[in-house]
């Protein structure tokens, strides 16, 4: 770089210098665009030619000040873009706020700025998180016929208003919640419970003859959720430390003792009868409220086999008492403390049964909290189910491998069982864990958010191999247990039991909910020819499963358990509501009028099962409301038969 020699000449002149700068080149260079030397005298170029050599020439300082303001001016502009996108999203949002009925009234004015919109707050009555009711290609509800049917949308409103005639009775026919789930309410005497006494034990000889009970009955090899060993070790622990003042350390294991007492009061088990004569009465409301308590505690503790059994114990609690939402809550806490131990993975060395368990700990714990996994599993799909909710046993992560020679075993201890009343030494659990897996699977193939968006033909792939797999576990069943793909009453079952009658209604369950979805295919709408006939048979197949679940269940009402209603009344509530939509499909077909008869038998049995057990105001409230729901499916189906026959004789 060259000082120019005007530069030089006023080094000390900032006025100057903070307006102009003088160019490198002479003026002359600088007119010609050629490259000055800027030597002094004159330039080469000045001095070849002998022309003056001068600097005058000034430039003032605007490059930056220019970059400057055109920065300015973007950032300026594009605020300005951002505030008309913000106010055309704000106006949107608001025009979508207003209600359909401000907007068709004349005196409704579109909201402004200065008045806020109403805001419709969320619930379970507006949002489901399940697939919508759909029957033959019509959606219904928003929710599915396996969830329950909570509201009609205005398509399923008119359909059924068309094909009947009649005005729907809403507040019959649309529930807040789902037949089948009940709130419980806790009584006053509990919720009045003095709180100094929610950590003390009860006696510690009530404890032992429950448990004596519970270890001798049936009901301990469906639901293994305690270990003879395991449980004894916590009565002792338990009481070794029940004079100390702070439960904290100690919350699991008296949390788990009063859980265990709720669930065994609960469930009404022939073999305690007798043994419960020798104690005052229990009352597991009292207990489950006392285990709620401590739950917190047992949350903050570090994650063991007593906190597990506590919150799976009180899942059971909640889910035999019909309360559904507790009863996922409570099988959340499950499945995320079975992860903590990781029960939902085994090896093969865990997987060998025990030995010695009176002298090796280890492994029988560790047996047992598989045995714990595979009951939740089952819990948890059944109450998926029933509520909508996603799956958490997943089969990404968790290891389906069944307990070694369980298929042998288990048709073969309840075939012993059936004739010589003795009890089987294996886990049974409430269903066959095939039937459970095959439910798993038909959830996460056919109705989660994933399934919604299958065409025809991969929705119909997935219903084939689902059906496919559920017919080789049927004829895997030996022959004098095997569920038939049709029951009768001609065709009676010769082992009818508590077991074999949740064997058949999960079976029918699994058929219902896997040929139910070919209701969502577009050739209901589209008619096409060959695909056509596929999806009417498959729905076929549903409905037809749905007929067994109430004819069995009239057959087999003799030896259905007292104190199971909240268990068992989804299955034929669920085949109620399909039935009730294959009646309004085709109300002239023969099997229409049969259907009709049957959903009145099937109200009365219904009716005849909740009166054999006790009731409180509060189930006494909601099965009317059960009956309100039945009776008024019953009218419409009534109603839509007569209307297809009027019109058809006109």
């Amino acid at each position: 770089m060259y000082p120019s020699p005007t530069s030089g000449e006023n080094p000390d002149d900032d006025s100057h210098s903070s307006r102009k700068r003088i160019a490198r080149a002479c003026d002359s260079c600088y007119k010609r665009k050629i490259k000055c030397d800027a030597a002094i005298p004159q330039c080469n170029w000045c001095s070849h030619h002998n022309i003056p050599c001068t600097f005058t020439r000034t430039t003032h300082r605007r490059r930056k000040e220019k970059i400057h303001a055109n920065s300015q001016q973007k950032t300026s502009r594009l605020a300005e873009r951002i505030d008309r996108i913000e106010k055309l999203l704000t106006d949107n949002l608001l025009r979508e706020s207003v209600p359909r009925e401000s907007s068709i009234s004349s005196n409704t004015e579109s909201p402004g700025f200065d008045q806020p919109p109403s805001i419709t707050p969320i619930g379970p009555s507006s949002v489901s998180s399940s697939v919508p009711l759909h029957f033959a290609g019509r959606e219904l509800g928003v929710v599915s016929l396996i969830t329950g049917i909570p509201f009609l949308l205005p398509e399923g409103q008119q359909w059924i208003q068309s094909r009947t005639g009649q005005h729907i009775a809403f507040d019959k026919l649309s529930p807040a919640r789902p037949p089948w789930e009940k709130q419980r309410a806790m009584s006053s005497s509990a919720l009045l419970m003095d709180l100094h006494k929610v950590f003390e034990l009860p006696e510690r000889h009530i404890v032992e003859i429950n448990f004596e009970a519970y270890c001798g009955s049936l009901m301990m090899r469906i639901f293994p959720i305690i270990d003879t060993a395991l449980f004894a070790e916590t009565i002792k622990t338990a009481y070794r430390h029940q004079n100390t003042n702070s439960p904290i350390g100690q919350a699991a294991n008296r949390a788990c003792i009063f859980a265990f007492l709720a669930f065994t009061s609960l469930t009404r088990i022939p073999e305690f009868d007798s043994i419960r004569q020798q104690i005052s009465p229990v009352d597991p409301e009292t207990f489950a409220l006392k285990a709620q308590y401590l739950t917190p505690q047992v949350l903050q503790e570090t994650t063991t086999l007593e906190g597990l059994q506590t919150v799976a114990m009180l899942a059971l609690y909640e889910l035999v008492s019909g309360n559904l939402q507790s009863a996922n809550y409570y099988g959340s806490l499950s499945a995320r403390m079975i992860f903590n131990l990781g029960a939902h993975t085994t090896t093969s060395q865990q997987s060998v049964l025990y030995q010695d368990p009176a002298t090796d700990t280890d492994p029988r714990a560790q047996h047992h909290l598989r045995n714990i996994f595979w009951l939740c599993y089952t819990i948890e799909k059944d109450v998926s189910l029933r509520t909508g909710q996603p799956q958490l046993f997943v089969q990404d992560n968790c290891d389906l491998t069944l307990p070694p020679g369980y298929v042998d075993r288990l048709y073969t201890s309840l075939e012993y069982h059936h004739h010589s009343q003795e009890l089987p030494d294996n886990p049974l659990f409430p269903v066959d864990l095939r039937l459970s897996i095959i439910k798993a699977r038909a959830c996460s193939a056919l109705y989660s958010f994933k399934a919604l968006q299958k065409t025809d033909a991969e929705l119909l792939k997935e219903i084939r191999e689902l059906d496919d797999e559920l017919e080789k576990w049927r004829v895997s069943v030996p022959p004098e247990w095997r569920p038939t793909l049709s029951f009768s009453h001609e065709t009676p079952d010769p082992n009818v039991s508590m077991h074999s009658v949740m064997l058949r209604l999960n079976y029918h369950l699994c058929m219902t909910i896997i040929h139910q979805a070919s209701s969502r295919c577009k050739s209901w709408a589209n008619g096409q020819g060959g695909m056509m006939e596929g999806v009417s048979s498959s729905l076929a197949l549903s409905v037809e499963a749905s007929r067994s679940t109430l004819l069995y269940l009239e057959a087999a009402e003799h030896v259905l358990i007292d104190g199971i209603f909240w268990t068992l009344i989804f299955y034929p509530m669920s085949a109620f509501l399909a039935i009730f939509c294959n009646i309004l499909q085709n109300p002239i077909d023969p099997q229409a009028t049969k259907d009709l008869g049957l959903l009145r038998t099937a109200t009365s049995m219904m009716e005849r099962v909740f009166l054999r057990q006790t009731c409180s105001t509060n189930e006494v409230v909601h099965i009317k409301l059960v009956a309100d729901f039945v009776t008024e499916l019953y009218r419409l189906a009534k109603c839509a038969i007569e209307k297809a026959w009027r019109e058809r004789s006109a």
